[in-house]
């Protein structure tokens, strides 16, 4: 089992940053490839980004490559969201997600997902 919380999501101004964090528990977290997705009003949840747990590969959505970064720390059981240039259109909940498998994290078929952190764009 794994248990996901979200952290440092807020509000801030078009063209502004934001870092979210996901703290993990469970001793195998080095074992699993972790994620974002998010879900804006009336839309389905997408997928945002992923780790691979193996050799540390990083996966975007074409609407946040160049602009966010994802990146984990093994010793603090933590992934991370670096968010820049944000714009009103990145306004959603933002979910961690962990898998074993690091397309499951694109599909949106994952094992776990945290409870969410909202993030609002104000233009």
């Amino acid at each position: 089992q794994v248990q996901l919380v979200e952290s440092g999501g807020g509000s801030v101004q078009a063209g502004g940053s934001l870092r979210l964090s996901c703290a993990a528990s469970g001793r195998t977290f080095r074992r699993y490839s972790m994620g974002w997705s998010r879900q804006a009003p009336g839309k389905e949840r997408a997928f945002v980004a992923a780790i691979s747990w193996s050799d540390g590969s990083t996966y975007y959505a074409n609407s946040v490559k160049g602009r966010f970064t994802i990146s984990r720390d093994n010793a603090k059981n933590t992934v991370y969201l670096q968010m820049n240039s944000l714009k009103p259109e990145d306004t959603a909940v933002y979910y961690c997600a962990a898998d074993g498998i690091v397309r499951e994290l694109v599909v949106g078929t994952n094992d776990y997902w945290g409870q969410g952190t909202q993030v609002t764009v104000a233009s």
